[in-house]
């Protein structure tokens, strides 16, 4: 009696445990899957905020300046044979992207100093204390006298029989002159110039090929617009004013049309 008795206690025990166990291991697997899917969500969703973010994200003072000046540099380019590259990331480099103040007070985007300058002055502490620099009613002036400041002396005759497009050599050559008295004043540049690719308005410049239409009429040049045009690069070109231009021909804005006429002052 007692063996028997043995044999069912030992089967009601295994028996007892064996769906138990069972249980607990469902269980288990159930919180894992569930815990999968959540993160795997939550994942998502911060990858699509930071893409809206990325999106949205305002253009840097920087991206402005080169919008607004960019047209201004290649036209001086195309003049003073002058690299928009390297104009640009001058014209950033010394006003701040258009934020110092002798550019906000004196429209001087370079930081040219006086130097026999016998137009209006402004006084700014730089190597030494209240040093005199240029200024100008217009920013489009400043460019203008940049350009003139370095193909009028013969310190940088050198940076001219460089290639248009050697902006590394235009930006160690400028040093090498004496334009700036900071050892990493070329690297500053080429920086900005490769962050910014601003050697693309380089190329843009030595790729127009296509020669300027102008006709003359009863002794008036006439110009037709074409894609690229301005009324300052327009002006450089044929040794006028814009508003020489604007007055000539009854503009009442700077806009301009491909294939528009302009009259071309004497």
């Amino acid at each position: 009696m007692s063996r028997v008795l043995r044999i069912l206690v030992l089967t009601l025990f295994i028996f007892g445990c064996g769906p138990k166990k069972g249980i607990v291991t469902k269980k288990k697997d159930d919180k894992e899957k569930t815990t999968e899917v959540v993160v795997s969500d939550s994942s998502s969703e911060k990858d699509d905020a930071t893409d809206k973010e990325i999106v949205s994200k305002p253009p840097s003072s920087v991206d402005a300046y080169i919008s607004k000046y960019a047209s201004i540099a290649k036209a001086e380019m195309q003049e003073s044979k002058v690299p928009a590259s390297i104009t640009l990331a001058q014209g950033i480099l010394e006003s701040g992207s258009g934020k110092g103040r002798l550019a906000v007070e004196a429209n001087n985007h370079f930081g040219i100093k006086c130097h026999g300058w016998k137009g209006a002055k402004i006084y700014h502490d730089d190597d030494r204390s209240q040093e005199c620099f240029r200024k100008y009613q217009k920013a489009e002036l400043s460019y203008r006298d940049h350009s003139e400041f370095l193909t009028g002396r013969k310190r940088y005759e050198k940076l001219f029989q460089l290639r248009p497009n050697d902006y590394k050599g235009w930006a160690k050559g400028l040093r090498a002159a004496g334009y700036a008295t900071d050892r990493k004043y070329p690297q500053k540049l080429i920086s900005l110039i490769e962050r910014y690719e601003l050697y693309n308005y380089d190329e843009e410049v030595l790729g127009e090929k296509t020669p300027t239409r102008v006709r003359v009429n009863a002794g008036t040049t006439i110009h037709i617009v074409e894609k690229g045009d301005t009324l300052y690069s327009l002006s450089r070109r044929y040794n006028t004013t814009v508003d020489a231009i604007r007055g000539l021909n009854n503009l009442n804005s700077n806009d301009l049309t491909i294939g528009q006429e302009l009259k071309i002052p004497n």
